[in-house]
C-alpha cells in the first residue's frame, strides 16, 4: 500500500488507499457511509456501518473477500486499523 488519496462524494472526504498487489483503490467504510448519508459525526457513521456489517451478515451477504482492515490515517494524524471496501463492493453496496 504506496499511494494514499483523498476522494470527495457529496463534499465529503472518503480517504483511499492503492493496493499495489490487487490493483486497485480501498475506500474507507466509514468514510462512505458519511458521505451517502451525509452524517457529519464518526461515531455515528461508524456505529451505522457496524450495524449495516451485521445486519447484511444475518441476510447472508459476506465482505470477507471485499472488505479489508487497513491502516488509515485518520483526523489526528495516527494510523487506525479500519474497514476498507473495494469499488466492487462499495457498488454492491450502493445498490
Amino acid at each position: 500500500m504506496s499511494k494514499k488519496s483523498i476522494r470527495f462524494f457529496n463534499d465529503r472526504e472518503v480517504r483511499a488507499v492503492w493496493d499495489d498487489e490487487n490493483n486497485c483503490w480501498w475506500f474507507s467504510a466509514i468514510d462512505v457511509v458519511r458521505a451517502i448519508n451525509d452524517e457529519p459525526d464518526y461515531t455515528k457513521a461508524g456505529n451505522y456501518w457496524r450495524w449495516l456489517k451485521r445486519k447484511l451478515g444475518q441476510d447472508g451477504v459476506q465482505f470477507v473477500s471485499g472488505t479489508h482492515k487497513l491502516k488509515i490515517v485518520a483526523a489526528d494524524g495516527k494510523q487506525y486499523n479500519s474497514d476498507a471496501l473495494s469499488a466492487e463492493v462499495l457498488l454492491k453496496i450502493a445498490l
